[in-house]
Formats: C-alpha cells, sequence, structure tokens
C-alpha cells in the first residue's frame, strides 16, 4: 500500500498564492505550536503571544497575497523571523526587555540571563534562544514533548506526567535524556552557547 505523502511547504505556499484557503489553514496547522511556544517562550504572557502569533500570520498573508515571499522552501523560519521581529517590535513598543524566570532545578537559559542588557546583546541573546529551539527540534519526539512542557509551558514533572500518561520517573527520565542529548547536539554543531 503506498503512503500518502503530505504536501510540502512549498508547495501549499503556492497553493495559497494561487487562491487555495485551504492550504493556509493546512500551514498554520503544520506550524502552530511549535511558533506558539517560540513566541510564549520569550513573552511569558498568553494573550501576548496570542497577539503576536496572529499578527505574524497577517503579515505572512499580507506578504504571500503581495507576491513578496521568496525564501525558496524555507516557509518555517521565515515565519520564525516574523514572529522574532515582532517580539521585539512588542518589547520596544513597551520600552523593556524580556526577562526569564527561572523553572525549578534547571533553566536553559541560566547561561544567557543578563540584568543590563543592551540592544546588541539583547539580539545576540534572541539569536542563541532562535538556534536553541531548533536544536531542541532535533531531539526524539518524547524527549522534546517533555523539554517544551517543562520549559516553555513550565509544567510539574506531575503535570507532564499526567498530560503524556506515563509516570513521574519516566517523565523525569525523558527529561534527563533530552538534555544529555541536547548537549551532544550543541557540541556536534560546535555551538558556544554565550553570549
Amino acid at each position: 500500500m503506498k503512503k500518502i505523502e503530505s504536501p510540502t511547504d512549498a508547495q501549499l505556499v503556492s497553493a495559497y498564492i494561487a487562491g487555495d484557503e485551504i492550504a493556509l489553514s493546512k500551514l498554520i496547522n503544520n506550524h502552530q505550536q511549535r511558533l506558539y511556544n517560540f513566541i510564549y517562550s520569550k513573552v511569558y504572557d498568553r494573550d501576548v503571544a496570542d497577539d503576536i502569533f496572529q499578527d505574524t500570520f497577517i503579515k505572512v498573508i499580507r506578504t504571500l497575497k503581495r507576491g513578496k515571499y521568496n525564501e525558496e522552501g524555507k516557509f518555517l523560519p521565515w515565519v520564525m523571523r516574523i514572529a522574532h521581529n515582532l517580539v521585539i517590535d512588542h518589547f520596544r513598543k513597551n520600552k523593556r526587555m524580556p526577562k526569564f524566570e527561572g523553572f525549578g532545578d534547571f533553566d536553559i537559559f541560566d547561561f544567557i540571563k543578563d540584568d543590563g542588557l543592551n540592544v546588541e546583546k539583547q539580539i545576540i541573546k534572541d539569536q542563541i534562544e532562535f538556534d536553541l529551539v531548533g536544536l531542541i527540534d532535533e531531539l526524539p519526539e518524547d524527549q522534546k514533548e517533555v523539554l517544551n512542557m517543562r520549559i516553555f509551558k513550565d509544567m510539574s514533572f506531575k503535570e507532564i506526567a499526567v498530560s503524556t500518561d506515563v509516570s513521574i520517573n519516566t517523565a523525569l527520565g525523558r527529561m534527563r535524556y533530552a538534555l544529555i542529548n541536547l548537549r551532544k547536539i550543541i557540541e556536534k554543531h560546535n555551538i558556544v552557547l554565550t553570549n
């Protein structure tokens, strides 16, 4: 039996530009969770994250309708860049820089915490975090899920265990392996996570 392949982002973009509105819905559904988690990881406010998420896709739609999209199949990085810029705009408008809170015994952002951020350091910090989200995506699905719930959704291990229908020990184990594998991925890519 032949497996039916889902259309690529590039095919969906082309279909939407050609007038297929459903193609846009599929694009949004394909990347909704990852994009929302990325935005929320910056602003730590559900209402603000919702607004920026919507603004991101308004900008995407306008750009596509004007025929200005030419990212050669790199749809997700392009959308993430738009969201990233809108997050920065949000903090500029509110004349404050994001503050990252700790998450119990582990905080992936500890290495980039700095109370005296200037604009250059903020841009570097944002780029590191953006890269980190990409690295997390290389983890196995179960580890990525636990890491995202713990870091981006600030869920306790008990909540993670209930949500994923596993024991607390299994959730803790997945987090431990996620961190070990994340370090290996960082080393493999020769990434230095400092600013």
